[in-house]
């Protein structure tokens, strides 16, 4: 469980964004925080390549990417969220719909994102929603997932505090997987883990293997 001020922050964006900028300092900055899905993998894709914002929220995340030249969908069961990220991301392709079973096809994309969302799901669903990664990646896909981490000792007392305010018991959970094992048991490949923010954050890149015959 968290506390009160979880679902205010959620009802009163000035806190949401507050909080946000405060739990980002140690990246660099909220511009430097939503970057680090694409600053991952750019390099890896074709200019253009369609790409997917899981749990997109209001599009922030998925800000970057469109910049970048990509072409964005994001994904959210939100309406209100997907209303404002109309509003501030006119480019951005919104779907309504379960990240853990979203509706989408097969192989459509080129890359997905999670930026600091996956934490938010339960165990169970967690593993549903990294195998609908591994389904809607084209081969040869890459997936990007930016979300917490225990931290070291110098921000461990600062993250549990930030934990028991904002964050539910998933996200301890979640800190206490091994997700880049998960990963490589779903079928995922060439899995990288970066730790960043004194161990606070950890940003896990991983591919969908080329299956098809050569």
């Amino acid at each position: 469980m968290s506390s009160f001020l979880r679902p205010l922050a959620y009802r009163h964006r000035w806190i949401y964004d507050t909080v946000t900028a405060m739990s980002s300092l140690s990246v660099g900055g909220v511009a430097r925080l939503r970057r680090l899905g694409l600053d991952a993998v750019q390099h890896r894709l074709r200019a253009g390549a369609p790409v997917l914002d899981l749990c997109c929220g209001s599009g922030e995340a998925a800000a970057p990417w469109l910049e970048a030249g990509f072409q964005v969908t994001g994904l959210d069961i939100a309406p209100r969220a997907l209303d404002l990220a109309a509003k501030r991301h006119p480019a951005l392709q919104l779907v309504e719909g379960l990240a853990e079973n979203p509706p989408l096809p097969d192989g459509q994309f080129a890359a997905i994102q999670l930026s600091v969302a996956l934490h938010e799901f339960p165990r169970s669903d967690r593993a549903q929603l990294l195998q609908s990664c591994h389904r809607l990646l084209q081969p040869e896909g890459w997936l990007v997932v930016v979300d917490l981490h225990p931290a070291g000792p110098l921000l461990k007392l600062p993250q549990q505090l930030f934990c028991a305010l904002f964050e539910t018991d998933t996200a301890i959970s979640m800190m206490e997987d091994d997700l880049p094992a998960q990963l490589e048991e779903i079928g995922f490949a060439s899995i990288d883990q970066q730790l960043l923010a004194g161990q606070a954050l950890q940003r896990i890149t991983a591919q969908r293997p080329n299956t098809e015959p050569p």
